[in-house]
């Protein structure tokens, strides 16, 4: 009977105990991922995905009009840097010049037993060194001061103008840097929203897309021309630059574009203005300080109208409570309500 006793259990210890333990945890690890014993995190909804995707695009935006800043800070960096360069050119032609004619006299006072101290300043080749010692122009031949203190002057403001050529060169590669900075923000804020639109069904996107249009099912759109009993423009300025909106209608949205085939929605007002003779700045936020500023209730076609808190979208008010903009990548230049976004000021620009 004794031989056929169950063994006496005897409890884990030591390494035992711990491997025990490990296995016991991983089988409650184990347990939890098994369908139906956790909650998985669950799939958001169309609408979630929505608003997640609508927050993007007004990042996106918002990067895209600093990116158009900072292009246009650069190019004029640029054109400045082009410009001292040029002149600095001149003036260094120029100096050679009075340097020769400044030869030419020192060779033939050599000629006739030696050269005063300061015409070899003057020919120095060390331009530094020659500033330095400026003080010795006063020892010049009377009939050559004027001459000398010439070149002290000319060699002075090349130096000056290379200095300035060298600071802006500074602020170029301060302001590229700016540039691709915010290049990169846009293009991740836009793939971070084509990821979320991916996980939508094909009915769900287009839903999406029709939201964006106010519901119209493209009827936003379709019409290239002002209908009848649209508002009038005050003048005619303001009617070209409507009547290049009307004419932009159904053009893709596209960052940092100014057209002619596809904009972005400072670039759409920028190009509809230029149509009508008027230059206005790059960015929303320069174009609000455009013109005269204009209340909600006193808007007349042709008038800028901007939204959000940071001044990052705007559109060129038709009339009748409606603009026409530039929406986001996906979504063509269309006619829109005003009240469809956060209006946040209005500028007259003639």
């Amino acid at each position: 009977m004794a031989a056929h006793r169950k063994p006496k259990q005897r409890p884990y210890t030591g390494s035992a105990a711990r491997t025990a333990a490990t296995l016991a945890l991983a089988g409650a690890a184990t347990a939890a991922a098994l369908p139906g014993s956790a909650h998985a995190e669950p799939t958001p909804t169309a609408a979630k995905v929505k608003a997640q995707v609508d927050r993007l695009y007004r990042e996106a935006e918002v990067a895209t009009e600093q990116y158009n800043g900072a292009k246009v800070k650069a190019a004029a960096a640029a054109r400045s840097i082009d410009a001292l360069r040029d002149e600095a050119a001149r003036r260094t032609e120029r100096l050679n010049t009075s340097r020769e004619a400044l030869g030419s006299y020192a060779a033939a006072q050599y000629r006739a037993g030696g050269l005063d101290p300061s015409l070899q300043l003057a020919l120095s080749s060390d331009p530094d060194q020659y500033l330095q010692r400026a003080s010795y122009v006063e020892r010049a031949a009377s009939g050559r001061a004027d001459e000398v203190r010439a070149v002290q002057r000319q060699v002075a403001d090349v130096a000056q103008l290379r200095s300035e050529a060298a600071g802006q060169l500074a602020e170029l590669t301060a302001r590229q840097d700016d540039l691709q900075k915010h290049k990169a923000t846009v293009r991740a804020k836009l793939s971070q929203a084509r990821t979320l639109l991916a996980r939508l069904s094909p009915a769900q996107r287009a839903a999406y897309a029709a939201s964006a249009d106010g519901g119209r099912g493209g009827a936003g759109h379709a019409d290239r021309s002002a209908p009848r009993g649209s508002a009038q423009a005050p003048n005619a300025r303001a009617a070209a630059a409507v009547a290049f909106a009307y004419g932009a209608l159904g053009k893709p949205y596209v960052w940092g574009a100014t057209g002619p085939s596809s904009f972005d929605c400072s670039g759409l007002t920028q190009a509809a203005w230029r149509s009508a003779g008027v230059s206005l700045p790059r960015t929303t936020y320069t174009q609000i300080n455009a013109g005269q500023r204009v209340g909600r209730s006193e808007l007349a076609p042709g008038d800028l109208v901007f939204f959000y808190s940071g001044i990052s979208h705007v559109g060129l008010y038709i009339g009748n409570g409606r603009m026409i903009h530039a929406p986001r990548p996906g979504a063509p230049v269309r006619i829109a309500p005003i009240d469809e976004m956060p209006f946040a000021g209005a500028t007259r620009v003639a």
